[in-house]
């Protein structure tokens, strides 16, 4: 199982229309997302500013449909497809010059995170 030091905790969840494009879309745009911050005290600085590095986990319960008491999961892509758009965002996000590892994919995790500040983005490729 990965870790990682400064950096990101990335949850990626995909759904059942994404696309590998999404998939390159969403590492590229993590990358240079300026949230980290700066001698200033600004937001001004990207994961690769700070030498940081990801630590990406496959979270396909962020699918989760909540109308009624038990939680559907029909909006999440199929298992195959998830494994392969997850894999391929991984390796995206490498490209991109940020130093990536990973979970387990269908294990039972114990992830921790000390969360250094206010940050915590949802980003989606469809807005």
């Amino acid at each position: 199982m990965g870790q990682c030091g400064a950096g990101l905790l990335v949850l990626v969840c995909a759904m059942r229309d994404d696309t590998t494009e999404d998939a390159d879309k969403l590492a590229a745009k993590i990358a240079k997302l300026r949230i980290f911050q700066d001698d200033a005290g600004k937001m001004n600085l990207s994961v690769r500013d700070i030498n940081g590095s990801a630590l990406v986990v496959s979270q396909f319960t962020l699918a989760a449909q909540t109308k009624g008491n038990r939680p559907g999961f029909s909006a999440a892509a199929p298992p195959d497809v998830g494994e392969r758009l997850y894999q391929r965002f991984t390796a995206q996000l490498r490209t991109q010059g940020v130093p990536s590892e990973t979970g387990i994919i269908g294990a039972d995790m114990k992830v921790s995170l000390i969360n250094d500040g206010p940050i915590t983005i949802w980003l989606d490729t469809q807005d």
